[in-house]
């Protein structure tokens, strides 16, 4: 990733309508979500939530998959691992002791018996 694409990526972001659509799309990982039940959990317009989506797909954080008459949109995990990377490259001036609190906050997904052990 370089500054482009990670301006692109959060500017697609940088929006409420898409923020809060794209967090529910990484919540529901691995199916995904029918555009129209997104628009319908948003309280957006149809319109208004395909516009959403084509600006989040252009900046590659979702992506659709036709499913006879549906598009599936499924956040793109990958890409939100490179943009993670790229602004965490170099943290800190590489002083793990400064970084080791922000690793540990992005893992959320860690249960009790795993950060117990």
């Amino acid at each position: 990733m370089d500054n482009i694409d990670a301006i692109a990526a959060l500017a697609a972001l940088a929006q409420t309508t898409r923020l809060d659509t794209f967090r529910l799309l990484v919540q529901r990982e691995p199916e995904g979500a029918p555009a129209g039940e997104l628009a319908r959990l948003m309280a957006a317009p149809p319109n208004t939530m395909s516009a959403h989506l084509s600006i989040l797909s252009r900046a590659g954080l979702v992506k659709g998959e036709r499913r006879g008459r549906s598009i599936i949109y499924r956040a793109n995990l990958a890409r939100l691992r490179e943009m993670t990377l790229f602004l965490l490259k170099d943290c800190c001036g590489g002083r793990s002791d400064v970084c080791a609190p922000l690793i540990a906050d992005l893992s959320p997904c860690r249960t009790k018996a795993n950060v117990d052990d």
